[in-house]
C-alpha cells in the first residue's frame, strides 16, 4: 500500500479525497432532490394534508437511489488516485452502502433488538430527563420548528391529533430514514473506507449536531437563549456517536432508523402537546414514565450485552485519542487529526446547508 511518507499529509489527503467524494453525492442528491420540489407543488396544494408526508417520503425514496448512484461515478472518477494515495483495497462503495439495508429472517430479531435497546436505553431517558428539567426546551423546539409560518413543512404540529397522527407516523419514519441513510448510512459508512473508523464517528457526528444547532440561525431562534441549540447539539453530537459507532461495527441500518423514527414520533407528541396548552407533567406520567420503566425492564434483561457493547464502544471511543502508529503519529500530529475532523466536519455542514 503506497502512502505519503508524512503523517500529516496522509491526514490531509484522506480527508481531502473524502470531501471531494462527499461533494459529488451531495450535488447527486441535489439534483434529484430538484423533482419533487418541482413537480410536486406543481400536483399538489402546499396547505394539503398529504402535502408533507407525500414530501418526506419521496425525498427518502431519492436519497435511497441517488446515494448508490452516484458513488459509483465517483468511484469511476477517482478511483485511479484513491488506490494510489488511500485505500489498499476498494470494493464496490455502491453495494457496500445497500448492504446497510440487509435484513434476512436470521438477523432480523437482533437487529430489531439493537433498535429497541437504542430506543429505550438512549433516546427515551435523554429526552424525558431533558423535558423534565428543562421544560422550556418544549417551547424553543415549537418555536424553531416555526409551524405557523406560511409554507412550513412542519404544520401537522398544528392539525387536530388525528391528522397529526397520521402525518407524524408517516413523516418521521421517512425523516429518519433520509437522516440515517445520508449521515450514518453515508457519511461515516463510506468516511471509514477513508480513515480511522472514530473519526468517521466523530466527523459525521459532529455534522450531524451542526445539523440540529443550526437552527439557531432561524429567523424564530432571534431573541431565544442559545442554552437550547448549545443542549441540542450536545445532545444530537453524543446520539450520533453512539448510533455511527453501531452502524460501523454491525454495518445494520434498520436499528438506527427504527429508534430514531419512533423516538421522534414520541418526541413530537410532546410538542404537540405543547403547542395545544397541554401540561407536560401530563405527558410524562402517561407516556414516559411507562416508557422508563419498560427501559429499566430492558436493561436489566439484556445487561450482559448491554455491558459487552459499552466496554466495546469505550475501548473504540478512547482510540481515537491515542497516537495511529500506522501513519506514525505523535501527540502534535494526533491533535492536528482531531481539529482536522472537526474542521471537515463544519465543512461538510456548511455545504450540506447550501446544496441539501
Amino acid at each position: 500500500m503506497r502512502r505519503p511518507k508524512s503523517p500529516l499529509k496522509t491526514i490531509f489527503i484522506q480527508r481531502l479525497y473524502f470531501f471531494f467524494e462527499v461533494l459529488i453525492i451531495f450535488l447527486g442528491i441535489y439534483i434529484f432532490m430538484l423533482i419533487p420540489a418541482i413537480l410536486l407543488p406543481l400536483l399538489i396544494d402546499f396547505n394539503s394534508v398529504i402535502f408533507e408526508p407525500l414530501l418526506f417520503m419521496l425525498r427518502a425514496a431519492i436519497i435511497i437511489v441517488a446515494i448508490p448512484l452516484f458513488l459509483h461515478l465517483s468511484n469511476f472518477i477517482m478511483v485511479s488516485q484513491r488506490k494510489k494515495l488511500i485505500l489498499e483495497e476498494d470494493i464496490s462503495p455502491s453495494k457496500n452502502f445497500l448492504t446497510l439495508f440487509n435484513i434476512t429472517k436470521k438477523n432480523f430479531k437482533y437487529q430489531l433488538l439493537y433498535g429497541i435497546l437504542i430506543l429505550f436505553l438512549i433516546f427515551i431517558p435523554l429526552d424525558f430527563f431533558t423535558y423534565l428539567f428543562l421544560p422550556e426546551m418544549l417551547y424553543y423546539l415549537s418555536e424553531v420548528l416555526n409551524p405557523k409560518a406560511e409554507f412550513s413543512y412542519n404544520s401537522y404540529l398544528l392539525e387536530s391529533y388525528f391528522v397529526f397522527l397520521i402525518s407524524v407516523i408517516i413523516i418521521q419514519i421517512f425523516v429518519a430514514i433520509y437522516e440515517e441513510t445520508l449521515t450514518r448510512g453515508f457519511l461515516a459508512n463510506r468516511g471509514s473506507d477513508y480513515f480511522k473508523n472514530m473519526s468517521a464517528v466523530i466527523m459525521t457526528s459532529f455534522f450531524f449536531g451542526l445539523g440540529h444547532f443550526g437552527y439557531i440561525l432561524a429567523i424564530p431562534s432571534i431573541g431565544l437563549p442559545i442554552i437550547f441549540p448549545i443542549i441540542w447539539f450536545l445532545q444530537t453530537f453524543l446520539v450520533g456517536i453512539i448510533l455511527a459507532m453501531l452502524v460501523l461495527r454491525r454495518h445494520w441500518i434498520f436499528p438506527v432508523i427504527f429508534a430514531h423514527a419512533v423516538n421522534n414520533i414520541i418526541s413530537a407528541h410532546s410538542i404537540w402537546n405543547f403547542m395545544h396548552g397541554n401540561d407536560y407533567s401530563l405527558m410524562s406520567f402517561i407516556v414516559y414514565i411507562p416508557l422508563l420503566i419498560i427501559s429499566i425492564f430492558l436493561f436489566v434483561w439484556q445487561f450482559s450485552r448491554i455491558k459487552e457493547s459499552l466496554s466495546i464502544g469505550f475501548k473504540e471511543f478512547f482510540s481515537y485519542f491515542k497516537n495511529d502508529n500506522e501513519i506514525g503519529e505523535d501527540w502534535l500530529k494526533k491533535i492536528v487529526r482531531i481539529m482536522m475532523d472537526f474542521l471537515f466536519g463544519l465543512i461538510i455542514f456548511m455545504i450540506g446547508v447550501f446544496i441539501l
